[in-house]
Parts: C-alpha cells; structure tokens; sequence
C-alpha cells in the first residue's frame, strides 16, 4: 500500500483544540453567535450562526495559521514560513507570521481576488504568482523550500492548522449551546475536520454535515468513492472551496461526517444577499454555501433543529459592484 492510498491515523482531537484556544487566547478573537428570525423561518430551524467573518483578516483562517506558528521552533522561525493560498490562508499567514516577527512567503495563483492580494501584501509577506492550479502551487512552493529553507505552513493539511481552525467549532458549541447539527463549507477540508474534532470531543451526538458548491464537489466524491479525487480549477464563484480535499482532512472527514451537501451557483449568490440584506453583515461567496444548501431544503433532518453554521470569512472584492453602481448612477445623472 503506497503513503498516499494509507489510511492516516488522527494524532489530535479535543484535547489537542483546547490547547490551540489557550495559545490563541488575545490573539485571535472569540466571534459572535448571530441568529436570523428570517433565516429560521425559511430553514424551519433555530439557526446559530458563527460570524468568522468578524475574525482578524476577516476570515476563520488566522486561528490555524496563528496556532501553527506558535509552535514553531526557533531555527524554523529564523528562516521563515511559505504557503500557498487563494487569499484568505494568505493573509492569515501574513498578520501571523507579522505579528511573530517570522519572514512569510506566500504563493498565490494569479487569478486570486485583488482584495485578499493587496491585504498580504499589505502585511508585510512576499507574495508569488502562480498557476490556479494545485500542481503549480505545490511546485512553486517546494522551489521556495528548497532554495530559502522555508516551513510549509499548509492552508488546511497540517495537524496545527487543523486543530486552530477547531477552535471556531469549540466557541459555537460554548456559546449557543447543544446543537443537533453543525454545517461548515469544505474546501480543503481544514475547517471541517477541525469542526468535526471540537463537535465529537464535546457534543458526541451533533450530526456534522459539510458544504460544497456543485461545480467544485470533490469532497463529496472523494468521500462517496473512499479515495481523493482531485479537483482541476472549478469554475465557481466559491473562489476559496476551489481547492482539493488534503489527505489529513480526508482521514477525519471519513470518521466523522455525516454527508455532504451541495449548492448550485445561483443558489450560493442568493444565500450570500439573503445574509448581506437579512442579517446585515458581509459574506464571501465560500461561506454562503452552508446558507445556501439550507435554504434550499438539501439538509436533510433539519426541521425544528438547533443547526450551528460557520460563516467563514467576509473578504468581497468590492472593486466590481462600487463601479458598477458608478457607473450606473453617473448614467442617470447626465
């Protein structure tokens, strides 16, 4: 049997998470619980939402870019960490590795949104082109490895970065109680292992669903096949699910999800305006997709539940709607 077929054994659980939220303590922020009396009445559900987009950078993943370089070493935080990310892992890495004092390079494919480029860069990290494509950003990288003496701080598929992201789960179940499900989007599949850990080692009996678009569901193959089936640049405009499932969140999905869940590409624009217009906050496209997927009845048993929902980030690049409203208005005027 090769490495990459063996099935992986979990080296961390709740204990492990608990621990990530005391090293976290100050540095990452405990966001709010929000409820929708809209959303429960069109989901038929008590809806408890968990507002990552209300976190540093703007999105869930500085609590597993934080929590891994707090555990580097001295001679690794010397010669600095890479990644490779879309925008949202980026930027994460960026203010974490800035706010360790460790050098930080990041490797993003070209087409990743201006916004979430400029904040990396904003944060002091380097920043490379790439590919959109995974073999493009893990060639790049290991390139950068090699030639610097970099540490890979992977965007989901690190036992750090995994457990960090499990402290988002670990504060939704402290803060709204006991819940019957727990639906967070998978891209990597980082978040929801993480999700899936905090929810077994505290709420055993919570069901744990997951998130896709349906253009971008390798997840939900490689989980219906029990082997990971690769994902080549999904057109969506989930720009963060694009990614493939990695092989740590693969082994802890396998154990603990239930199902996942599918939204098509209307749907997730129409469950990202339902939040922006309903619940008053900003979403990005990737974490309306759990919204999306309960709004339009795809999770099953969900009536008269108490459903958790990790919103996961808030980074819109703005620059498009601004001008065309612009542009629209300055129409109107002459």
């Amino acid at each position: 049997m090769s490495d990459s077929t063996r099935p992986l054994e979990i080296p961390i659980g709740i204990d492990q998470i608990r621990d990530a939220a005391d090293r976290l303590r100050g540095l990452a922020h405990r966001t709010p619980v929000l409820s929708c009396s809209a959303l429960d009445q069109r989901v038929g559900a008590s809806v408890f939402l968990k507002c990552e987009n209300f976190q540093r950078i703007g999105a869930f993943k500085f609590r597993g870019a934080m929590n891994a370089l707090l555990q580097l070493t001295e001679d690794e935080r010397h010669k600095g960490v890479v990644t490779h990310s879309s925008g949202n892992h980026a930027q994460a890495l960026a203010l974490a590795a800035k706010l360790a004092g460790v050098p930080a390079c990041v490797v993003m494919p070209h087409t990743a949104p201006s916004i979430k480029r400029q904040a990396t860069k904003g944060h002091g990290a380097r920043v490379v082109s790439c590919e959109p494509t995974v073999e493009s950003r893990e060639a790049t990288v290991a390139q950068l490895m090699e030639e610097h003496g970099y540490t890979l701080v992977h965007p989901y598929d690190d036992w750090s970065v995994i457990a960090g992201a499990g402290t988002a789960a670990l504060e939704l179940i402290e803060d709204a109680g006991p819940l019957d499900v727990v639906i967070a989007p998978v891209g990597g599949g980082g978040l929801m292992a993480g999700t899936c850990l905090a929810t077994a080692g505290t709420s055993p009996r919570t069901r744990l669903v997951g998130a896709e678009p349906a253009r971008a569901d390798d997840a939900k193959r490689s989980l219906e096949q029990g082997a990971i089936q690769p994902s080549h640049n999904p057109r969506t405009v989930a720009d963060g699910l694009r990614t493939s499932l990695g092989r740590r969140p693969f082994a802890v999905l396998s154990r603990h999800l239930e199902r996942i869940v599918t939204a098509e590409e209307s749907e997730i624009l129409q469950a990202m305006r339902f939040i922006w217009e309903r619940v008053n906050i900003i979403i990005e496209p990737s974490c309306a997709v759990p919204v999306a997927a309960l709004l339009a009845g795809r999770v099953p048993e969900i009536q008269g539940t108490r459903a958790g929902v990790i919103l996961t980030g808030g980074n819109v690049d703005l620059d498009p709607m601004f001008q065309s409203l612009s542009e629209r208005w300055l129409e109107k005027g002459r």
